[in-house]
């Protein structure tokens, strides 16, 4: 009796803390996934790229040098664009990624060199998270970058957008994401479809914009469902 006692129990409490999160799962499902719209690259999508990249002042964002910033108070960054390196901290973790040649970065442990067996583990998981949270920040710069498309395309709620497919690059090459813009051509959200989300057409907000001390234009928070990504620390600098 004690034993079946426990196991009820136990039972009981597996289904208090799975069941919300599964009619929570449920309900955002079917609430916001959606097929990838079909559209096929035209010059009217690049045209509408370009003005968002003006918005923003694509300019400003190219001749900036170095950015650092915070990301969800966990990775921090001390990025230099024009030399194609990275500092990235993490609990006791510094990588000095070099991002022409991941295998020659550097790994730092409580603030001595480490080259034991799992320093190029630790490297790739630097990147990693390099990646997704540089993707956060600067995203809308790069809907040129190489292995891009670019094409108008419109969700199930009717509403229409600029469709950016990467085909290569990053982590998760195949992503396609559809930029919502306001009045004046910048953007305020974009629908996600990811490899590695499983609800697809997620929507996450694009604001508090910054113009940073190079005037290069950068979104500073995100808000997904009931979660916010948040950057702050927030530098941008061009070489004297």
């Amino acid at each position: 009796m004690k034993l079946k006692k426990i196991l009820k129990i136990s039972l009981g409490v597996i289904i208090f803390f799975t069941l919300p999160t599964a009619l929570l799962f449920g309900y955002v499902y079917f609430k916001y996934n959606e097929p990838l719209p079909v559209s096929k690259p035209s010059p009217e999508a690049d045209a509408l790229a370009l003005k968002m990249l003006d918005a923003l002042n694509y300019e400003a964002y190219k001749n900036t040098d170095y950015i650092e910033f915070t990301f969800s108070n966990r990775h921090h960054y001390k990025w230099n664009k024009t030399n194609q390196t990275c500092e990235v901290y993490w609990k006791s973790y510094q990588v000095n990624l070099d991002l022409k040649h991941t295998k020659n970065s550097k790994v730092f442990v409580r603030n001595q060199a480490y080259n034991g067996l799992e320093k190029q583990e630790i490297i790739a998981k630097a990147l990693g998270y390099f990646n997704n949270d540089t993707f956060w920040l600067v995203a809308p710069y790069k809907v040129f970058d190489k292995g891009t498309s670019r094409s108008i395309a419109t969700n199930d709620a009717g509403e229409s957008g600029l469709l950016v497919n990467y085909t290569s690059g990053g982590n998760t090459p195949g992503d396609s994401y559809l930029w919502h813009l306001d009045k004046n051509n910048k953007p305020k959200s974009f629908q996600m479809w990811t490899s590695i989300l499983p609800i697809q057409g997620f929507p996450a907000s694009w604001s508090d914009w910054k113009t940073t001390e190079t005037g290069a234009e950068l979104s500073t928070f995100h808000k997904l469902g009931v979660f916010g990504l948040e950057i702050s620390n927030l530098k941008t600098k061009k070489q004297k």
